[in-house]
């Protein structure tokens, strides 16, 4: 579909700077992308601010830092936030060991994107936060080999397009 600088430049949910116009017998909205598979340097783009690729139900934080110095309790309800400017989000964090834990949100979030903080609020108190290791999103996760006769040691770097349906609604 296109080249690119690096998936090392793009974020989870990214719009801007993706070059992508319009292709043929899509649909008009705006493309975003929904994955990144560094081991073959591929952009995986889909198309929809919504998509179910961008959304998560639940993640794993690791380096766990807690403002009181330990987590509240082995398992409680609180609020989060996983990107800058983002209203907190109510979630149950799970402990499943002494540094990393799981977070269930209430409702799926928007490009939770591993490497990036998350951060963990009672009221307007802060409780702490951990780096996201990794999700669980609401679509299976997006295909991650190119193809034959494409490779990362090309001088052109292949940016792969997921078209993936948005589940039918009832």
């Amino acid at each position: 579909v296109g080249e690119h600088p690096g998936v090392f430049y793009f974020t989870l949910g990214q719009r801007a700077g993706l070059r992508i116009g319009g292709v043929a017998g899509a649909a008009e909205s705006a493309w975003y992308v929904v994955a990144k598979d560094l081991d073959n340097d591929v952009l995986v783009v889909a198309q929809g601010h919504e998509h179910p690729l961008l959304m998560s139900r639940a993640l794993t934080a690791t380096e766990l830092s807690w403002v009181g110095g330990t987590a509240p309790a082995l398992s409680f309800a609180c609020r989060a936030k996983t990107r800058y400017r983002q209203p907190d989000q109510a979630c149950a964090i799970v402990a499943l060991e002494a540094d990393r834990a799981q977070v269930v949100f209430e409702e799926p979030q928007r490009a939770v994107t591993p490497g990036q903080a998350v951060v963990f609020y009672q009221g307007e108190e802060c409780l702490g936060g951990g780096t996201i290791a990794s999700t669980q999103r609401l679509a299976p996760s997006a295909p991650s080999r190119v193809g034959p006769g494409h490779s990362s040691s090309r001088a052109v770097r292949m940016v792969r397009m997921i078209v993936a349906r948005s589940p039918p609604t009832s």
